[in-house]
């Protein structure tokens, strides 16, 4: 198995950084993910447990075609996917830091073919590269693109009951 994992922190609020990956997901997963040359929802409707989409990826070269499931979907907390068409695990999850988010990212290659275990090594380096472009590619996007929740005016309180300060 062949494992990686990224952290990084963007300045949004959690549920802005889940909507942009999770609910806008067809839209925005091959802007964050270049490799992804095609990508199909071959479930209907919105995204959610259950759903099904086929991508179509090159990745150093080397074109590979899967089909995936989603496994776990909460909101502005967790979103994961596993292969079905070959052995794959993708989680993203979303931590709460003031008015940031801490994004993890964690893929697992669950499986390498034998003629790939020679290569193994540089599998794991090249996996743990694509993680940690994955987080700066996903931050880059959402900073850019994801307005910056308004300051309140001093003094004031989140919430319903704020008054209207002119």
């Amino acid at each position: 198995m062949v494992r990686a994992q990224a952290n990084i922190e963007i300045e949004r609020p959690p549920d802005v950084v889940y909507a942009f990956i999770a609910e806008d997901f067809a839209r925005n997963y091959p802007r964050w993910s270049p490799e992804v040359k095609d990508l199909r929802m071959l479930s209907e409707g919105p995204m959610r447990v259950g759903s099904v989409a086929r991508q179509v990826r090159v990745d150093q070269g080397r074109r590979t075609e899967s089909t995936f499931k989603i496994t776990r979907m909460e909101p502005a907390q967790r979103l994961s996917f596993q292969g079905t068409s070959f052995p794959f695990l993708v989680d993203y999850r979303f931590a709460a830091a003031s008015e940031h988010t801490r994004l993890s990212f964690l893929f697992e290659l669950r499986r390498i073919d034998l003629m790939m275990r020679p290569f193994e090594k540089l599998i794991r380096v090249a996996v743990q590269e694509g993680a940690e472009r994955t987080v700066r590619n996903l931050k880059r996007l959402i900073e850019a693109e994801c307005m910056p929740p308004r300051p309140r005016p001093s003094g004031t309180r989140p919430g319903p009951d704020t008054p209207d300060v002119a």
